[in-house]
């Protein structure tokens, strides 16, 4: 089954709004799909209206920011009630505060030669209330400073780079209460992209089990292929349900696109059985 669980629109830092996702998704074969803004479920009604009209499956997703030792971790919620005003309170608490980092961004990369980058990142942002890091990194592209996203991060803004600005997000119990307050489930978004040591990931894993997180993303345009075994390992390890998603932003950026995710590997729980019923 063609299946993507996580991706992006206009609506956090994605570059199509969300029916326009859902008619790329379609077009490109996905037969169950969730739309997983960051902190954000303002497009989820659109989703899931467009998606129906397509018949195409859908699951109602968030993709909520967490502080987890001190580095940002993504939990993805996922079959979330976005109508809960709990779960819109909280993610409005979450986003609180992205503003003042932006201009603390704007004024590091000020003082490295970058003038008026908040200016320029503002207009790549359709909500100012999620002006992101990713934001920034179209405007330098645009500009010429770097040729790819990637060199933006590896240059400027990555987690251990000059213009790196910490945020204090939500913690993780938090997230997963949110989450399954809001009738869904919480999975670890693309693991292999954080910054931890072995023992790290183990507080990470067990912590986010103990809370009742139920899930990981094994398979995800934010993997290296490689790496889809090695996080199939950590959930059979834990007793992971195992997903998917490209981590779609728009059809020029990521390693895949919409539809194109290869499979899991079959001796995984896929997290989806919950919602073909």
């Amino acid at each position: 089954m063609n299946v993507d669980l996580h991706c992006h629109s206009t609506v956090s830092d994605g570059v199509l709004a969300p029916d326009q996702v859902a008619y790329r998704a379609h077009q490109n074969g996905v037969e169950l799909w969730a739309l997983t803004d960051h902190d954000e479920v303002g497009g989820l009604a659109l989703a899931e209206q467009t998606a129906l009209n397509l018949g195409m499956g859908f699951v109602p997703g968030v993709e909520v920011s967490v502080t987890f030792l001190g580095k940002t971790v993504h939990i993805l919620g996922l079959g979330v009630d976005y109508t809960s005003s709990q779960l819109v309170d909280s993610l409005r608490y979450v986003r609180a505060g992205r503003w003042q980092r932006a201009e603390r961004i704007s004024d590091a990369l000020a003082g490295m030669g970058i003038p008026n980058a908040l200016e320029g990142a503002v207009p790549y942002a359709s909500n100012p209330e999620l002006v992101s890091r990713t934001h920034f990194a179209r405007f330098l592209v645009e500009q010429g400073y770097c040729s790819t996203l990637q060199d933006v991060f590896n240059k400027y803004l990555g987690d251990d780079a000059p213009a790196y600005v910490p945020m204090q997000w939500a913690a993780l119990d938090e997230a997963i209460q949110w989450i399954q307050q809001a009738g869904g489930v919480a999975v670890i978004a693309h693991p292999g992209r954080y910054e931890f040591d072995t023992l790290q990931f183990d507080l990470l894993f067990d912590r986010f089990k103990e809370l009742g997180g139920v899930g990981i993303e094994v398979v995800t345009g934010s993997h290296a292929p490689h790496q889809y075994n090695e996080y199939a390992r950590v959930a059979k390890r834990y007793g992971f349900e195992a997903s998917m998603g490209s981590d779609f932003h728009g059809p020029e950026e990521g390693r895949l696109d919409l539809g194109q995710l290869p499979a899991l590997p079959s001796d995984l729980t896929p997290i989806w059985k919950r919602w073909l019923s």
